[in-house]
C-alpha cells in the first residue's frame, strides 16, 4: 500500500526516541522535523505546514502524569484547530488517554512502539489531516459563495428608480408565502429575482427547483412535474418523483409559464388548488408544501383576452406581480452593469483591470439591447477576451444592430422636429408598436403620443 506524502513533527525530550523516529520515517516519503523542547512548537506551526505531530506526554514537570503533554496538546489545537496529534508515552494510563482523546488527540501510542503499527497510525493520520484541510477549503469556498450570493441582489445591479422599485418589492414579499409572478422580457433577470426571493424567505435553507416550462413537451408534462411510478408508461423503468414533489419544503420556480397550453394550465391549477399531486400511474395522493414563483415574457392580460391564458390560472399564480424593466428603459444602469461584468470576466480570464472610455459608455447606452442584461453580459465578456488595450473603446463592444449610432443621435443636424420624429420611431420600433409601452418609455401620455404620430405621419 502506498504511503501518503506528508510532514511529521516529532516532539520528545529523549534524543534516542527522536533518532529512532527519524530512522523509521525515512522508509516512507515523509518530511520529518524533530524538536526536544515543546516550547518551540508554536513557532514551528506558524512557519511550517505540519501534517501530523507525534507529541511526548512527559517533559520537565514530571515523568509520569502526562499533564504537561495534555497542556501542550491544548495549546497546539488553540493555534491550529485542524492539527492532527498522536500522543506518545512510556506510561500507559487509560484515564489519561481518554482525556487526551476528549481534548482532540486522534490516537495514543505506547513506548516502545511497534514499527508497523506506528507507520500505519501515521499514514492514517496524514490522510485525516489532508481530509480536514480539504473540508476546510470547501467550507471556505462555500462560505465565500454564500457571501457572494448574499450580496444585496448579486447580479441584479441598478440605481434606477425602476430597479429600486423591484428591490423594494422583493423585500416586502420575500418573507410571505404569496405566489409571485415575475414579468419581463427575455434576459432581464427573472430567475435572479426568483432566487433573491427564495434566499430571503423562511425557506432559504431548503431547495429551489427551477423548471423551464417552454422545454417540457406536453406528452411528458405530468411525468416531469408530478412524477410517475414504475410501469406507468413504456419508459417508466423506476418510480420517479416530479418537480413539485422534489420542491416540497422549498420553492418551485416555473419559468416561461406563458408557453403552457390550456390543458396544461388546467392540470396545474388543480394541483395548486388541492396542494397535492398524484404520480402518473398511481392513485396515492402526495401532499405539497411549496412556495410558487412563476415567470413569463408574455403580456399576460393580452393572453387572457386572446384566450391563451386562463383567467383563473392567472389569479392563482399572481398574488403579487413583479415587473422587470428592459435594459433600454434604464440606460443609466448600463455603465454600472458594464463595470460589474468587466471586473468579473477580467478575474475569470486573468486580464488586467481596464477602464471604459466615455464614448464607449455612450455607445452602449444608445443601443437598444433586445437581449437585455444577458446580451450586455455576453458583449462585455467577448470584449474582455478579445481586446488587450489599456482601455475599452466604442468599437471593442460588438453590437448586433444598434438602434442609434453615436454619430446619428440627432438626424438632420439640429432640427428639433426631425429629432423628435426619430425618437418616436425608435420608441415604437423598440416596443413593437405597443402604444402604451412606447408612451410610458417616452414619458408622455397615450393621447400625446397619438397626436405626435398624426403630426409626423407615423
Amino acid at each position: 500500500m502506498s504511503q501518503p506524502r506528508g510532514t511529521i513533527l516529532v516532539v520528545d525530550d529523549d534524543e534516542d526516541v527522536i533518532t529512532a523516529a527519524k530512522l523509521l520515517l525515512k522508509q516512507v516519503p515523509y518530511t520529518v522535523y524533530a524538536e526536544k523542547n515543546p516550547a518551540a512548537i508554536p513557532a514551528l506551526l506558524r512557519n511550517e505546514s505540519i501534517d501530523v505531530i507525534l507529541l511526548d506526554m512527559n517533559y520537565t514537570r514530571d515523568v509520569t502524569s502526562g499533564t504537561e503533554g495534555l497542556d501542550w496538546l491544548q495549546k497546539i489545537l488553540d493555534i491550529d484547530p485542524l492539527a492532527v496529534v498522536i500522543l506518545v508515552t512510556a506510561y500507559g494510563d487509560i484515564e489519561t488517554a481518554i482525556r487526551a482523546i476528549k481534548i482532540g488527540a486522534i490516537d495514543f501510542v505506547l513506548k516502545p512502539w511497534q514499527n508497523e503499527k506506528l507507520l500505519a497510525t501515521i499514514s492514517s493520520a496524514v490522510k485525516l489531516r489532508q481530509s480536514r484541510a480539504k473540508a476546510s477549503r470547501l467550507e471556505a469556498s462555500q462560505r465565500h459563495l454564500s457571501e457572494t450570493l448574499d450580496q444585496p441582489y448579486h447580479e441584479m445591479i441598478g440605481a434606477s428608480e425602476a430597479m429600486q422599485h423591484v428591490f423594494r418589492t422583493i423585500e416586502k414579499v420575500a418573507g410571505t408565502e404569496a405566489n409571485i409572478l415575475i414579468l419581463g422580457e427575455n434576459g432581464t433577470g427573472k430567475e435572479l429575482v426568483a432566487r433573491a426571493i427564495h434566499r430571503r424567505s423562511a425557506r432559504a435553507r431548503e431547495v429551489i427547483i427551477t423548471v423551464d416550462m417552454g422545454a417540457v413537451p406536453e406528452t411528458l408534462f405530468e411525468s416531469e412535474l408530478f412524477g410517475h411510478v414504475k410501469g406507468s408508461f413504456t419508459d417508466a423503468t423506476a418510480d420517479q418523483a416530479g418537480k413539485f414533489e422534489a420542491a416540497t419544503g422549498g420553492t418551485l420556480f416555473l419559468d416561461e409559464i406563458g408557453n403552457l397550453s390550456l390543458a396544461m394550465q388546467a392540470k396545474l391549477l388543480r394541483v395548486l388548488e388541492t396542494r397535492q399531486v398524484f404520480r402518473v400511474g398511481s392513485t396515492k395522493t402526495i401532499p405539497l408544501d411549496i412556495r410558487l414563483i412563476c415567470a413569463t415574457n408574455r403580456p399576460v392580460q393580452e393572453c387572457v383576452r386572446n384566450n391563451t391564458l386562463r383567467q383563473d390560472f392567472l389569479y392563482r399564480i399572481n398574488t403579487v406581480e413583479i415587473h422587470l424593466p428592459p435594459l433600454r428603459e434604464r440606460a443609466g444602469d448600463i455603465s454600472l452593469l458594464t463595470d460589474f461584468f468587466i471586473e468579473r470576466y477580467s478575474r475569470k480570464y486573468n486580464k488586467p483591470a481596464r477602464r471604459v472610455e466615455a464614448e464607449a459608455y455612450r455607445r452602449l447606452e444608445q443601443y437598444g439591447w433586445p437581449g437585455n442584461v444577458r446580451e450586455l453580459k455576453h458583449t462585455v465578456e467577448r470584449a474582455v477576451i478579445l481586446h488587450d488595450a489599456s482601455s475599452f473603446r466604442p468599437a471593442d463592444f460588438a453590437l448586433a444592430s444598434p438602434d442609434v449610432s453615436p454619430d446619428q443621435t440627432v438626424p438632420g443636424g439640429l432640427n428639433l422636429e426631425e429629432a423628435e420624429k426619430s425618437l418616436l420611431r425608435r420608441a415604437l420600433r423598440t416596443h413593437h408598436g405597443n402604444i402604451s409601452k412606447a408612451s410610458e418609455a417616452l414619458g408622455i401620455t397615450r393621447t400625446s403620443l397619438y397626436r405626435r404620430m398624426q403630426k409626423y405621419g407615423l
